[in-house]
C-alpha cells in the first residue's frame, strides 16, 4: 500500500505501539534564560525592538513603562501647583506686600522666565544622566524656594522667590523625555499628551487648592496675611515627597537606569558638545521653540492672569474667580491627550504630514478663541470663549509633542528642553508686552496675544522632513535621502558609526517608518510577477 512506501506519510511511526513508557520534563528557571532575548519576556506590556511599549494602559503602574509615565506626570503636576500657587492668592498678597500692577506683572514674568534656563539644562541632563535624576533633582532643589515664599516681606523678595520657584517647571522636559524613551512612536502623541496635559492640570488644581487651603487655615484663627504664608508649605511638602518617590521607584530606560547600562557597555556615553550641536543646528528645533511659545506659552500666561481678570472684570469673589480660572487648567485632563491622539490618528493615514496639519489647525483655532475671550462682555460668553480657547491651545500642545520626538534621536532631550523653554519664553514675552504695564487693559491684552499667536503659528508650514515631507511638500525624490535611516544616522560621524554608536538611531529609524503615509507605506511593499503583494 502507498502508506507503506518509504518516505510516505506515516512511515516515521513504524514500530510505534502506543504502549511505550512516556517521560515528562519541566523547564526550570535557569533554562528560561534561553528566552531572555524575547522582547516581550521581561515586560508587562508588548514592546518594539528598542523595548519601548507599544500599548498604553493608564490604569497600570507596571514597571518600567507605566511607572515612569505616572512618576513623570505627577512630578510635573506638583511643580505646576508650586509655580502658580501665588496666582489665585494675588488679591491677598498684593495687599499684604503693597504690590502694584507692575509688581504683580513682573512677578508673573519672573515665574516663567527662570524655567527658560532650567529647561535648557534639563534637556542636557536627560541626555547625559537620565530622566530619573533630572526629575528628582528639580523637585528637591526647588522645594526650599517654595517654603521661602512664606517669609517674603516686599515686592523684590516676592519677585525673586517666584523666579526661583519657576525653575521647577523643568520637570516638563524630563517628563516628556521619559515618556518618549519608554513608548513607541505610533502612540507617542497620546502618551505625551496625557503626561503633559495631566501635569499641566496642576495649573487648574492650584486655582482651587490654594484658596481652599487659605480658608481652612483662616478657620483655625490665623489672619489673612498669615494664612497665605502658611499655605505655601503644602506645595513645598508635595515636591519633597515626589522627589523621594522618583529616586526610589523610577527607572531611566526600559532596560534599566542609564548609569548602570553605561557601566555594562549596553549604552554608550555621549558627548554634550555633539548632542548640543545636532540640536541647535536643526532648524526644526527653532520652529518648535516658536510654536510652543504661542501654545504652552500663552497657557502659562493665562494661568497667571485669568483669575485676576475674572475677579476684576466681572466682580467675582476670590473663590468664585478661582473656580472659573481652574476650569481653564482642568481642561488639560482631556484636551491635551485629545490633541496627541488626533496627531497619532492623522499619522496612521497621512503620516507626519497629518501630524503637522493637526498641529496648525488646533493652534490657530485656539488663538482665535483667545481673541474672542478678550472681546467678551458678559460672564457666560467669557467662560465659553475661555473653555474653547483652552481646548484648542492645549490640544495644540499635545499635537506638538507628537512631532517633537521625531526631530532627532540623538539630541531628543535637548530638543525637548529647547521646545519647553520656548513655552516659557513665549509666556514671559506676552506677559511683558501685554500684562505688565497699564498700556493695555487685560481684555485688550488677551485679544492682542491671540492675534500674535495666529501669526506665530504659520511657521509650522516650513517644517519639512526629507523622508516624510511637510504640510504642502512631498518627501524628497532622492532615493537615499528619503529613507529614515539616512536622516537619523546623519547625526553620527563615520568614525562613530564604525564603533556602532549609531545602532540605537537605526532601530529608532526602523520603528519610525510608521510616519510614512498609508499610501507610501503600501507602495513600499514589493509586488511579485503574479501581481499579488507579498504582504498579503
Amino acid at each position: 500500500m502507498a502508506s507503506n512506501e518509504e518516505g510516505s506519510i506515516g512511515t516515521s511511526l513504524h514500530g510505534v505501539t502506543a504502549r511505550e513508557q512516556v517521560f515528562s520534563f519541566s523547564v526550570d528557571a535557569s533554562s528560561q534564560t534561553l528566552q531572555s532575548d524575547d522582547p516581550t519576556a521581561k515586560f508587562a506590556l508588548p514592546v518594539d525592538s528598542e523595548h519601548r511599549a507599544k500599548v498604553f494602559n493608564p490604569l497600570s503602574f507596571a514597571k518600567p513603562h507605566m511607572r515612569a509615565f505616572h512618576l513623570g506626570w505627577i512630578s510635573f503636576f506638583t511643580c505646576f501647583i508650586s509655580t502658580f500657587a501665588a496666582a489665585p492668592l494675588v488679591p491677598i498678597i498684593r495687599d499684604n506686600l503693597d504690590l502694584t500692577k507692575t509688581d504683580v506683572g513682573n512677578a508673573g514674568v519672573a515665574s516663567v522666565s527662570g524655567a527658560i534656563f532650567s529647561r535648557l539644562a534639563m534637556g542636557a541632563v536627560c541626555d547625559l544622566l537620565g530622566a530619573r535624576y533630572g526629575t528628582a533633582f528639580s523637585l528637591m532643589l526647588t522645594a526650599p524656594t517654595v517654603f521661602s515664599m512664606s517669609f517674603v516681606t516686599g515686592p523684590v523678595g516676592y519677585l525673586a522667590v517666584r523666579f526661583m520657584i519657576g525653575f521647577c517647571l523643568a520637570t516638563f522636559v524630563s517628563c516628556q523625555y521619559w515618556t518618549s524613551v519608554m513608548f513607541n512612536g505610533k502612540i507617542i502623541g497620546l502618551v505625551n499628551g496625557c503626561a503633559g496635559g495631566w501635569g499641566d492640570m496642576g495649573g487648574g488644581v492650584t486655582q482651587l487648592l490654594m484658596p481652599m487651603v487659605f480658608h481652612v487655615i483662616k478657620l483655625t484663627g490665623a489672619t489673612s496675611f498669615m494664612a497665605w504664608r502658611i499655605s505655601f508649605f503644602i506645595p513645598g511638602f508635595l515636591q519633597v515627597v515626589m522627589g523621594i518617590l522618583v529616586l526610589t521607584l523610577g527607572q531611566d530606560l526600559p532596560d534599566g537606569n542609564l548609569s548602570t547600562l553605561q557601566k555594562r557597555g549596553q549604552v554608550s556615553k555621549d558627548k554634550f558638545s555633539k548632542v548640543f550641536w545636532f540640536a541647535v543646528k536643526n532648524y526644526r528645533t527653532w520652529i518648535l521653540f516658536v510654536l510652543y511659545g504661542f501654545s504652552m506659552g500663552i497657557e502659562l500666561t493665562i494661568n497667571n492672569v485669568i483669575s485676576g481678570y475674572f475677579f476684576d472684570r466681572f466682580n467675582l469673589k476670590l473663590q468664585t474667580a478661582g473656580i472659573v480660572a481652574a476650569s481653564f487648567g482642568m481642561a488639560n485632563f482631556f484636551a491635551r491627550p485629545f490633541g496627541g491622539y488626533a496627531s497619532d490618528l492623522a499619522a496612521r493615514v497621512f503620516g507626519m504630514r497629518g501630524r503637522l496639519w493637526i498641529l496648525w489647525i488646533f493652534q490657530t483655532v485656539g488663538a482665535l478663541f483667545c481673541i474672542w475671550l478678550g472681546r467678551a462682555t458678559s460672564l457666560p460668553i467669557a467662560i465659553l470663549a475661555m473653555m474653547l480657547f483652552s481646548v484648542g491651545t492645549q490640544a495644540a500642545c499635545g499635537a506638538l509633542f507628537g512631532v517633537a520626538p521625531f526631530v532627532s534621536r540623538r539630541s531628543l532631550g535637548l530638543i525637548s528642553g529647547l521646545t519647553g523653554a520656548g513655552g516659557n519664553f513665549g509666556s514671559g514675552l506676552t506677559q511683558l508686552l501685554f500684562f505688565s504695564t497699564s498700556r493695555f487693559s487685560t481684555a485688550d491684552g488677551l485679544s492682542l496675544m491671540g492675534a500674535m499667536a495666529v501669526l506665530c503659528t504659520i511657521p509650522v508650514a516650513f517644517i519639512h522632513f526629507p523622508q516624510w515631507g511637510s504640510m504642502f511638500l512631498r518627501p524628497s525624490s532622492d532615493g537615499e535621502r528619503s529613507k529614515e535611516e539616512y536622516y537619523y544616522s546623519s547625526e553620527w560621524t563615520e568614525d562613530e558609526k564604525r564603533q556602532g554608536l549609531h545602532e540605537g538611531s537605526i532601530k529608532f529609524a526602523e520603528n519610525s517608518r510608521s510616519e510614512r503615509s498609508r499610501k507610501v507605506a503600501l507602495a513600499d511593499f514589493p509586488t511579485p510577477e503574479t501581481g499579488t503583494p507579498t504582504h498579503v
